[in-house]
């Protein structure tokens, strides 16, 4: 099970994820946290680059005096991981749960609606 990641080092992996290099380096992680408006002290982000890297998230390879960080995990792979959890502790595992939340609690857009009525169809047409 992948370990939750708490809200700075998610906001760094998003920039990681987002990079469409296959290595992305620090002042990479810099610029995209400064373009977010998040500031961070560079001693901080490298204590959130290294915790990411503990949890399996990243790896770092050492080139020269810099680190080229690579991800170990995609964001697909922790959005699934995240999702199945939190249908377990909130609705017990029920997808359906969640999507009539969705609709009886009216946090869709039409357009989210529509979207979601294909993606059902779709799924239906695999069996």
């Amino acid at each position: 099970m992948l370990q939750k990641l708490s809200d700075a080092e998610l906001e760094i992996m998003k920039i990681v994820w987002g990079n469409p290099q296959e290595v992305t380096l620090f002042p990479y992680i810099m610029d995209g946290l400064a373009a977010a408006g998040r500031t961070c002290q560079k001693n901080t982000l490298i204590v959130l680059l290294s915790r990411l890297m503990n949890k399996g998230f990243l790896s770092a390879k050492k080139i020269g005096r810099r680190n080229e960080y690579t991800t170990l995990i995609s964001e697909a792979e922790y959005q699934t991981a995240q999702t199945k959890n939190f249908l377990d502790k909130i609705y017990e595992g029920s997808a359906k749960g969640l999507v009539s939340n969705l609709i009886m609690g009216d946090l869709l857009t039409d357009a989210e609606y529509e979207d979601l009525k294909k993606l059902l169809e779709k799924g239906k047409e695999r069996q």
